[in-house]
């Protein structure tokens, strides 16, 4: 199957010089979570910006200085498998489609599960690709707390627990986003110079004034927040049942448990399409 068989080309992209309010308006607007980035009245593609980078930024304004510059491309008429195997290998989610440097249209994770994957009669059990190590919370979490506890393992999505550790909801990136402001914070630091010894010597204090942005989170507890009963898979549950879960629940990332209910990993999507590479 050739990257132009699946492709999205009707595609949402932002302009360079930009700025991040811009983006992440448009980012909500259509439910997004990157965008490819063109020169201001071209559609030569000169980055890529998610909304990973929008978060992990705060301080800066530019789309420019914030943006993957000379992201990975591939071209309409290459196979999707050689496009899995550059997602995996770079760890990315989104790939933009280029002909002669000029943007005609993206390919996801997503777009790989939900045009392609779940087509193929791939019988093996999600335990093979699922990721073991995952961020998980009690559901009562102050959000901040489990922002951190995601930003940790560097993934976008973190699994709520109730009292009796068992799984009670998911909480992703685009909610942590949704209960947040950027806000400005003030410090100040003070820095004294005088003369060792000297009785008849004064101090020459010197204050510093340093502002920096960062993400201020709502007062709510994960468990105001998260999914509740979420969408789950076993161990054993096929890749083509859980990418036609991932299909039709639009969503990119699925909890998994061991046939006593209890939670042992997390497959996404970006995970599934090592099946595609394979």
């Amino acid at each position: 199957m050739l990257v132009k068989e699946i492709m999205s080309e009707d595609i949402h992209y932002i302009q360079v010089p930009g700025n991040r309010t811009n983006a992440m308006e448009l980012m909500r607007d259509k439910n997004v979570s990157g965008l490819p980035v063109v020169k201001n009245g071209t559609k030569e593609l000169v980055g890529i910006l998610t909304r990973t980078d929008l978060v992990e930024n705060p301080d800066e304004e530019q789309i420019a200085m914030i943006m993957t510059r000379n992201p990975i491309t591939v071209a309409p008429d290459d196979d999707i498998k050689e496009v899995a195997t550059k997602m995996i290998e770079n760890n990315i989610r989104r790939i933009p489609i280029t002909e002669n440097g000029v943007l005609i249209g993206l390919l996801t994770a997503s777009d790989l599960v939900n045009k392609a994957l779940w087509k193929m009669d791939v019988k093996d059990p999600v335990e093979n690709y699922m990721l073991r190590k995952i961020p998980t919370t009690w559901e009562k979490t102050p959000l901040n707390i489990a922002f951190d506890i995601m930003k940790y393992f560097n993934l976008k999505v973190v699994l709520a627990l109730n009292k009796d550790g068992k799984l009670s909801g998911i909480l992703t990136e685009t909610d942590f986003i949704e209960e947040s402001e950027v806000v400005a914070e003030q410090t100040v630091h003070n820095t004294s110079v005088g003369t060792e010894g000297d009785k008849w010597s004064w101090d020459s204090k010197s204050v510093l004034y340093v502002t920096k942005n960062h993400l201020k989170f709502s007062d709510k507890e994960v468990k105001d927040v998260a999914t509740t009963e979420p969408i789950i898979a076993t161990t054993k549950t096929s890749v083509k049942e859980c990418a036609n879960k991932m299909k039709q629940k639009n969503i990119e990332q699925i909890p998994v448990i061991d046939v006593e209910g209890n939670l042992v990993g997390l497959v996404r999507a970006t995970d599934l399409i090592k099946a595609i590479s394979d």
